[in-house]
Parts: structure tokens; sequence; C-alpha cells
């Protein structure tokens, strides 16, 4: 039985000494032998289910799941400390000072009309902060383990801060007709398929930018329309006593025409 003070409600410190329980001898065999490697995806897992809850805007459920992030947060920093290297509390501190300096508008004497001012002074802060010295800098700076939608945005964002953009969604569109028809092309041709379908990808992004629209909200509501549109589709076939799957290509496209309808 490990020293443990039981109670009706327990805070972010109890929190902090049940990981280290966990992972100290005589504690969990699974929690002792974790890393930040093997946790890495247990991070992103909770981390959208984080994002789940504020979808669904059920306040239980993202007290639940932002409890299951901040397990992963104390969990990392808790490896971290058994190390030697730093604590939960130079996390917070950090963090602390990063909030102070980035918000001179609150904890300085630094004066602004609005968000976008707040904006550009705290990407300026961050590239003085973070000593990057050029644009590209910037992007590169981006973390490649982002979506990739999400990435190729905010690479893109950075990029038009440079002064390197179209004046408006036009332009945008017609680069994504100019890509589409060189992927074409390629497939047909069977050569450079991939960089020619990242382009297409790439380009759609920069169109979903101008629109103020977030591309990964965009696919995702896709990808539920044509569940919802095949499931119509499947039903339909099955009224008819014929499984999808011996339907011919014309009959299948009539369906989902009239799925698109419902």
């Amino acid at each position: 039985m490990v020293d443990l003070q039981y109670k009706e409600t327990y805070g972010v410190s109890d929190l902090i000494e049940i990981v280290r329980i966990l992972r100290a001898p005589g504690g969990c065999p699974w929690d002792a032998e974790q890393t930040h490697e093997s946790l890495r995806r247990n991070f992103l897992e909770e981390s959208y289910e984080v994002v789940e809850a504020i979808d669904e805007q059920d306040a239980a459920h993202l007290c639940e799941e932002l409890g299951d992030v901040l397990l992963q947060v104390v969990f990392h920093a808790c490896i971290e400390q058994e190390a030697g290297r730093f604590t939960l509390d130079q996390v917070a501190d950090g963090i602390c000072k990063k909030l102070i300096y980035r918000h001179p508008h609150v904890f300085g004497d630094t004066t602004v009309t609005g968000t976008g001012e707040v904006l550009e002074n705290w990407e300026q802060l961050k590239q003085k902060e973070k000593q990057q010295n050029s644009h590209t800098d910037t992007l590169s700076a981006v973390a490649r383990s982002l979506p990739a939608l999400w990435r190729a945005e905010k690479v893109q964002k950075k990029a038009s801060r440079a002064g390197f953009d179209w004046p408006d969604a036009s332009g945008a569109l017609d680069k994504l007709e100019e890509e589409t028809a060189e992927l074409r092309r390629a497939v047909s041709e069977g050569s450079n398929v991939e960089e020619e379908l990242g382009d297409v990808l790439f380009s759609t992004v920069n169109v979903s930018r101008f629109i103020a629209k977030d591309p990964e909200v965009a696919l995702s509501h896709a990808t539920d329309k044509f569940i919802a549109r095949f499931a119509r589709v499947e039903q339909a076939a099955d009224r008819q006593g014929t499984p999808m799957q011996s339907l011919s290509l014309s009959a299948l496209d009539k369906l989902w025409e009239e799925a698109k309808k419902a």
C-alpha cells in the first residue's frame, strides 16, 4: 500500500504526487516504462479528444478531457524531473515569462488599438525571442509535426507577412486550376504524381486561407457529408435487394445523385 492521503477533492499538486508514485519503485510497471516517445501518440489523441469535447459544447466532457491532457503534461515533466533536466515549476515559469514578455500592452507601456496590433506585436516579439532573423527562419520554424493542412496554412500566412502573396482569392484560385491541370498530366504520364498532388493540396489550402475557412474543418465536414451520402446510397441499394458491389458504376452514380438531393 502506497503512502497517499485520500481526499474528497484533489488538486494539481496531488496529480503531480500521484504520477510520481506511479513511476516510483513499487508503483505501476506500465507507468514506469513510459518515455516521451512512447507517450507521443497518447498526447496527440488526448488533445484531439479535447477538441471533440469543445465541438460538442459539453462542459463535463471538456473537463474530463482537459484532465487527460493535464496528466500528459505532468507525466512528461515528471520524466524530465527524474532525469534532472527540469521540473513542472520550470515549465510554468517559462510560460509565465513568455506571456508577460509577449503582452507588453498589458504588462508594459505599449499601446495597441486592437487585436491586429496585438498579433503583429506577438509575432515580432516571438521572432526576436527565437532569434529568427529572416522570413525563411519563421517558415522553417513551423512544426513539421502539425497536421499537413494546418502546417501549410501556417507557412502560407507567414510568407504573406513578407509580402509573398496574391492580393485576393482570384490568384489562389487560378493557381489551383493550374496545379490541377499539372496533376492530370502527371497522372496520365505516370510521373511526379506525388509532387503534383502535394502542389494541388497546398494550393487548395491557399484558397481556404483567402476565404477564411479552416482547411481541416472543411475537409472534416466534406468527409462527414460523404459518409452520410454513402449511407443513403447503400440504403437505396439494399431497398433494391442488390449489394452495392454488384451495381455498375453508372447505377451507383445515379443513386449518388439521388442521395445528394436528400
